[in-house]
């Protein structure tokens, strides 16, 4: 069974939202690299992945959120992680990358919480 994810992009005032849902494993993580070779981000702005429909997540997949990171840091933005599903949450937490990863609850709020400096500041 071949796995199924799907991307939607959007643009915010921080910057591009681009929202994740099926599975996030090796045969999908190219279509996310792909999907974030689409986005425009300027210098300064934020992006943010939202993941609130993401239903698996393996080391593929944690290897696309690092790609995404690293996108943002080669445009001069920032990276934010949005409505992480608790399972993904823990893997992040055990190679710690929650410690390098912003986190919100919600895009909405990863969006609210932007500033122009680049330090964006999980509630």
């Amino acid at each position: 069974m071949k796995a199924h994810l799907t991307t939607d992009a959007r643009t915010t005032t921080a910057g591009p939202v681009l929202s994740l849902a099926g599975e996030l494993d090796h045969a999908t993580a190219p279509q996310v690299h792909a999907a974030l070779l689409e986005l425009r981000l300027t210098d300064g702005q934020q992006l943010t992945l939202d993941m609130s429909g993401v239903t698996f997540c393996d080391s593929s997949g944690i290897g696309s959120l690092l790609a995404a990171h690293a996108y943002a840091e080669q445009a001069r933005g920032v990276f934010v992680l949005s409505a992480v599903p608790a399972r993904t949450r823990y893997l992040l937490g055990v190679v710690g990358l929650d410690l390098v990863l912003p986190m919100f609850p919600t895009a909405d709020e990863a969006v609210d919480a932007w500033t122009d400096t680049g330090d964006p500041t999980p509630r």
